[in-house]
C-alpha cells in the first residue's frame, strides 16, 4: 500500500486515548480483489460500554472547556487531515474502491465539515426574551446534549463520520463512533491524526466490530447516551429509531433515497446530460443520493438518451488507484447480486438495455442504462446503489411530479429546467428534502444535508448541523423588580 505515513494503517479499536488489541478479529478486504488488508479488533458491549465509560468522563472536561479552547483543537484535527489527505485516500480506495481522485475529494470534503463547526462552535448564542411581567427576565441558553453514539455507512466512511463528530464536538459533546465493518480502517486512520490534534481522552472513541446490532443495542440502551446519529438503510434506521424511543433520545436519521432526475423539454440537454451523469455514476452509484430514477418529456427523450448512451459508454471501471479509472468496484457480492436481480426483473417486463447491462468479473457491473422502465418493476420503488441509470418518459409537468412523488422515500431530488415559472412550481412540489435545480451535485458543508419521509429527519452541515447536538434551556429569573 503507497502510504507514506504507516501509522495512519491502524487496526486496533481507540477507546479512551488507547488502542485496544482484540483476541477476536474480523478481516477487511479489498473490494477489487479480494486480498485481505487487516485483522481488526472486533468489539463487544463489554467494550463499548468502557466506551461510554470513557465517553461520559470526558463530557465533564470537553463540555467545560471554552468554545475556542475546542474550535483551536477541531482546526489541529483538520489541518492534519489536509496535510495527510493522500495517504487517508490511498486507506480510502483499498478498503471501499472508489477511484483516487474521488476519495482524495472525499477527504477534503469531510475535512470541511470539521474546518467549518470549529467555527460555529464560536457561534453558539442564546437570547433574552422580553419577561411577561416588570418582575421577570427570560433567558435563553444552549448546551451540549451529551454523549453522542454516531452509526456510519461504508459508501463515505472518511465524511460520513467527520459530518457528524465535527458538529458534536464543537458544541461540546463527546463521540463514539461505530463505523462499517467493511470500511473501519478510515475511521481508525481519523481517530491517529485525532489523537495528534490534542483531543483529550475519551473524546473521540472508535468502536469497531463485526457485530452492529449488539454495538447498536448497547449505544440505544445506555442512559448515559443522549443522542444517536446513524446513516444507513431504512430498515435499519427503523430499527434503531426504536430502540431509541425507549428512553427518548435525541435522534438524527439520514436513510435510504429514491432521487428522481426530471429533464423538461426547455432543459440546456448537454448540461442535462452531465449533471445527470455525475449525479448517477458518482462512487459508482453507491450514494443516497444518487439519481435513482430519470425521468425525460418525451420531446427531449430520444436526443438525451442518445448523448448520455455515449458518454456512460465511455466509463472506464477498474482498480481505484489505477489512472483513469471512473468506477471502481460494488462494496460486497450481495450488492452486485441485488443490483443484476434488479436488472432481470426490469428485463423480463419490457425494459430494453440501451448500454451495460451484464456482470463483470468480480465486484463489477457494466455501467447500464435501461430505458421503457414503469412503475410495475422493481427497480421503480428499490434504492438501486449501483451503476444503473433507470429512464422513463412522460409528456406533462403534473404526471412527472406524481410519478416523481411516488415513493416512500424523501431525501434528494434534481430537476433541469429554463422556464422559472416552471422551476418554482416544481421546486415547491417535490417532496424531498433537498432539490438540485440545473445542476446533478449539491452535497456542501454550508447547506442543510437531510430528507423527509422514510428517508428520515435532522439536518447534517450548515448552520443548521450544530442545533442537533445541543438542548436549549429556558431561565425564568423572578424578582428583578
Amino acid at each position: 500500500m503507497d502510504i507514506k505515513d504507516k501509522s495512519l494503517l491502524r487496526s486496533e479499536a481507540y477507546i479512551n486515548g488507547e488502542w485496544i488489541k482484540k483476541e477476536t478479529t474480523f478481516s477487511v478486504y479489498n473490494p477489487y480483489n479480494q486480498v485481505k488488508i487487516a485483522e481488526v479488533s472486533d468489539c463487544t458491549q463489554v467494550d463499548t460500554e468502557s466506551a461510554i465509560t470513557a465517553a461520559d468522563h470526558a463530557f465533564q472536561i470537553w463540555s467545560n472547556y471554552t468554545a475556542n479552547k475546542r474550535s483551536r483543537i477541531l482546526q489541529n484535527w483538520y489541518k492534519l487531515i489536509i496535510e495527510n489527505a493522500t495517504d487517508l485516500a490511498h486507506i480510502l480506495t483499498i478498503e471501499q474502491g472508489k477511484p483516487l481522485q474521488e476519495a482524495i475529494g472525499e477527504i477534503k470534503y469531510g475535512a470541511s465539515y470539521i474546518e467549518w463547526f470549529a467555527e460555529e462552535a464560536k457561534r453558539v448564542y442564546g437570547d433574552v426574551i422580553p419577561g411577561q411581567s416588570r418582575k421577570n427576565r427570560i433567558t435563553v441558553i444552549k448546551q451540549p446534549v451529551g454523549i453522542v453514539g454516531a452509526i456510519t455507512p461504508w459508501n463515505f466512511p472518511s465524511a460520513m463520520i467527520t459530518r457528524k463528530v465535527a458538529p458534536a464536538l464543537a458544541a461540546g459533546c463527546t463521540v463514539i463512533v461505530k463505523p462499517s465493518e467493511f470500511t473501519p480502517l478510515s475511521a481508525l486512520a481519523l481517530a491517529e491524526l485525532s489523537d495528534r490534534a490534542g483531543f483529550p481522552k475519551g473524546v473521540i472513541n472508535i468502536v469497531t466490530t463485526k457485530d452492529a446490532a449488539s454495538i447498536g443495542q448497547s449505544l440505544t440502551s445506555n442512559s448515559k447516551v443522549k443522542k444517536i446519529s446513524f446513516t444507513g438503510s431504512t430498515p435499519v434506521g427503523k430499527i434503531v429509531l426504536k430502540q431509541s424511543a425507549d428512553q427518548i433520545k435525541k435522534v438524527t436519521l439520514e436513510l435510504g433515497g429514491n432521487a428522481p432526475f426530471i429533464v423538461f423539454a426547455d432543459a440546456d440537454i448537454d448540461a442535462a446530460v452531465s449533471g445527470c451523469y455525475d449525479s448517477k455514476f458518482r462512487n459508482g452509484g453507491q450514494t443516497c443520493v444518487c439519481t435513482n430514477r430519470i425521468f425525460l418529456h418525451e420531446s427531449i427523450h430520444n436526443e438525451f438518451i442518445e448523448k448520455f448512451a455515449t458518454k456512460v459508454k465511455s466509463i472506464k471501471t477498474g482498480y481505484g488507484l489505477d489512472k483513469g479509472v471512473e468506477i471502481g468496484p460494488m462494496i460486497n457480492e450481495d450488492a452486485v447480486i441485488k443490483d443484476i436481480n434488479l436488472i432481470k426483473d426490469a428485463t423480463n417486463k419490457g425494459a430494453k438495455v440501451i448500454a451495460g447491462g451484464m456482470r463483470k468479473k468480480g465486484l463489477f457491473i457494466e455501467p447500464t442504462i435501461l430505458c421503457n422502465i414503469d412503475s410495475n418493476m422493481d427497480i421503480f420503488s428499490s434504492e438501486i446503489f449501483g451503476p444503473i441509470a433507470a429512464i422513463y418518459k412522460f409528456n406533462s409537468e403534473s404526471e412527472v411530479i406524481e410519478m416523481a412523488n411516488n415513493t416512500k422515500y424523501g431525501l434528494a431530488s434534481y430537476f433541469y429546467g429554463r422556464d422559472y415559472a416552471l422551476i418554482w412550481r416544481v421546486a415547491e412540489a417535490l417532496e424531498f428534502g433537498m432539490v438540485g435545480i440545473n445542476t446533478g451535485l449539491m452535497s456542501t458543508v454550508t447547506a442543510p444535508f437531510g430528507g423527509i419521509k422514510e428517508s428520515g429527519f435532522g439536518r447534517e452541515g450548515s448552520k443548521y448541523g450544530i442545533d442537533e447536538y445541543l438542548n436549549i434551556k429556558y431561565m425564568c429569573w423572578g424578582g428583578v423588580e
